[in-house]
């Protein structure tokens, strides 16, 4: 199969910055910025090429050598080795990534190309909203005021590319089951619009991007914050956990909360105990939100054979654990209030948020029907974007 646009685009970036590298061997700050982004794109084109294209062996040997002996110029770097060392493992990996974008470039069979609107699909705009909306909480909250509009800018475009890289990685890794959901069939792959090499290389793509944009614009902190959402989310909650166990997306859910520190870190640049209680909420209002939408569609994960929490331990038990968790979730709300991280204008929106949210689980579980699963899944939606509003407009009127 020939090899598409995004990972094209990949090796071309990834040469390029290679190139960045040796000619900016004499300014330190501009080399090693330039060094950092250019491992993840290096890194992007082996992961696409061993994962896609097995069929070419020619792409994953020569953007692996490249890979390793970019690594090795940086390591003799760090190690205090030769000067002639650095420069030498350094030309040869311009050499192999020059290979790669060649390769690349070359043809082989096509592939129908796929609608624009396919590929705004798999990034899940919607649920990247809401990400956003956090990552951009954690950032005031973190300033204690207004972000520069650029640093917003560079933070939440940068991982609006990680959201949406993993989010088509996962159409990818869930094409299986996707078929067998009403709520996902008509997904891209799932449907056929778009082929999973394409997603594959689509996603790989975006997430190397985004590395370059927030390590760039940013600082490294956020970046890898990034990174280790994106593969905790791909790897560990889509890969395993979605699969094998009822409690994945109380696991899970751990992807969904790196935003916030995200924004902390980018406006902040370290990660403190009020970031940790930013994670937290997040963290434990994934569970009842999600098991609300689990209820509604539990015949949909039963064909699938996914062990959500209604299929395995049936409604009833999936409605007191949905109750618990948000008591838990209401309590965690409180700690940024009481670190004195932020002030009354969040505490109001928390306790009137909270004492709703827990009025919607109560009702659940005394009468666990559709209709009340669907009020509180709207309404939990609504809880976490609200809360995070009232965080972030808190600290202008302190």
């Amino acid at each position: 199969m020939r090899p598409g646009p995004w990972y094209r685009l990949t090796a071309l970036a990834a040469t390029a910055g290679v190139a960045l590298v040796v000619a900016t061997g004499e300014w330190a700050l501009a080399h090693d910025v330039a060094a950092h982004v250019t491992l993840a794109l290096l890194a992007g084109v082996v992961v696409t090429a061993r994962l896609a294209h097995l069929e070419r062996p020619s792409l994953a040997a020569s953007g692996g050598a490249a890979f390793v002996l970019f690594s090795g110029a940086g390591l003799a770097a760090l190690a205090g080795g030769p000067g002639w060392l650095h420069l030498a493992l350094g030309a040869f990996a311009l050499a192999a990534a020059s290979v790669a974008a060649v390769v690349a470039l070359r043809g082989g069979a096509r592939v129908p190309h796929s609608r624009w609107r396919d590929y705004l699909t798999l990034t899940k705009p919607r649920i990247m909203v809401l990400l956003l909306l956090t990552a951009a909480g954690g950032m005031f909250v973190g300033a204690g005021g207004v972000p520069s509009a650029g640093l917003l800018a560079a933070t939440l475009g940068g991982l609006a590319l990680a959201c949406g890289g993993a989010s088509a990685l996962n159409h990818v890794l869930d094409r299986d089951i996707d078929v067998h959901m009403r709520r996902t069939d008509l997904r891209p792959v799932a449907a056929g619009r778009v082929a999973p090499e394409r997603a594959l290389e689509f996603g790989v793509a975006l997430s190397a991007l985004s590395f370059v944009v927030l390590a760039s614009f940013v600082n490294v902190l956020a970046a890898l914050l990034a990174v280790a959402g994106n593969l905790f989310y791909v790897v560990v909650y889509t890969r395993y956990l979605k699969r094998s166990t009822p409690q994945n997306i109380v696991i899970g859910g751990a992807a969904g909360a790196v935003p916030p520190l995200v924004g902390w870190a980018a406006a902040t640049g370290n990660l403190t105990l009020p970031a940790l209680f930013l994670f937290l909420i997040v963290f434990y209002w994934t569970p009842p939100h999600f098991w609300a939408l689990a209820l509604l569609i539990r015949r949909d994960y039963e064909a699938a054979r996914i062990p959500m929490l209604p299929v395995v331990k049936g409604d009833a038990e999936t409605a007191r654990s949905i109750v618990r968790y948000t008591v838990v979730l209401i309590a965690i709300s409180m700690l940024p209030v009481i670190w004195k991280t932020v002030g009354w204008l969040y505490l109001g929106a928390a306790v009137g948020l909270g004492a709703a949210f827990l009025i919607l689980a109560l009702s659940l579980r005394r009468e666990t029907t559709p209709a009340r699963a669907r009020r509180l899944f709207s309404f939990s939606l609504a809880y976490l974007a609200l809360l995070f509003v009232a965080m972030a407009v808190d600290p202008l009127i302190l």
